[in-house]
């Protein structure tokens, strides 16, 4: 199966006022993703913090974050009975988990048995690090479907070009980029990180963000945000290398088909070569100088 079509959200974030609203908003969207018949549907990072608006939502957010954490296997469960439901792939945003006394952020893929496996975030914001006390996770997962091999990179984590590299090294055809930005700049440096992964190593992009506002819980009222599908910059596939995106700060699912068959023939015939000719790159710069003036 080398083509398969994909959803990836422009999540509304709104208050919700019991968790079953949550679990309702979250199964609807995946049910609406497998009626447009997606095989893979995608959500943004921290989608969950619409549950603070069910606690005191005037502790500070070191403390609220953690109670979010103690939710995380209730919104696994919704996710992974939703996936099994719709015999659908699920990357599912990230989620706040505790691993001993340490805060992650760590985004659970499920499959189409409900099963899932992780890839934790690599590199923490200032906020998160600053003000959130979340740690970095360690590692690089690639991703096995039964239309090919994918990675995730967690927003700012698409800002390092390596990581996608070595995830495209190990035969990933698509990226997936679930993000949560508060403003313009910020949503911008993933968006465009994201269209260079692309290009870069000739692959699928897929970014998931969210949209909305949940002003009575300070350090996560505000979001900027739109979802997109990215592809290589090239004849053959979509003008700009925008295959599918959102409008602006609404809330939307934004749906594509991916041709992976004609992706994989693209790194061997396409108009650049980037992923094939990144082999030689160790080689320019072992021969690198100083050169004085």
């Amino acid at each position: 199966m080398s083509h398969f079509r994909v959803a990836s959200l422009q999540y509304f974030l709104r208050p919700v006022a019991t968790f079953e609203a949550f679990a309702d908003q979250v199964a609807s969207l995946i049910e609406t993703a497998a009626d447009y018949k997606a095989k893979l549907v995608v959500f943004p990072e921290y989608f969950s913090v619409q549950l603070l608006t069910l606690g005191d939502v005037k502790r500070p957010i070191t403390d609220q974050i953690r109670d979010l954490a103690h939710q995380a296997d209730a919104v696994t469960a919704v996710l992974s009975e939703a996936a099994k439901r719709h015999k659908v792939y699920v990357v599912g945003g990230t989620v706040p988990v505790f691993e001993g006394e340490t805060l992650r952020n760590e985004c659970r893929v499920f499959g189409p048995d409900g099963n899932w496996a992780a890839q934790r975030k690599l590199h923490m914001t200032r906020f998160e690090r600053e003000e959130w006390f979340v740690s970095p996770g360690e590692g690089l997962n690639i991703f096995e479907a039964p239309w090919g091999r994918f990675a995730v990179a967690i927003c700012y984590d698409a800002e390092f070009p390596e990581i996608a590299r070595a995830a495209a090294l190990q035969g990933a055809d698509v990226l997936v980029v679930p993000s949560c930005t508060d403003d313009r700049q910020g949503f911008l440096r993933v968006r465009y990180c994201a269209h260079a992964r692309a290009i870069e190593n000739s692959m699928y992009v897929i970014t998931s963000s969210t949209v909305g506002s949940l002003p009575m819980v300070p350090a996560v009222h505000l979001n900027y945000g739109q979802a997109a599908i990215l592809t290589p910059s090239d004849f053959a596939f979509a003008r700009d290398g925008i295959l599918a995106e959102g409008n602006v700060n609404q809330e939307m699912m934004v749906i594509g088909d991916l041709d992976l068959e004609y992706l994989r023939k693209s790194r061997e015939t396409g108009t650049v070569l980037p992923l094939r000719d990144s082999q030689s790159t160790s080689k320019v710069l072992t021969g690198t100088n100083i050169v004085p003036l």
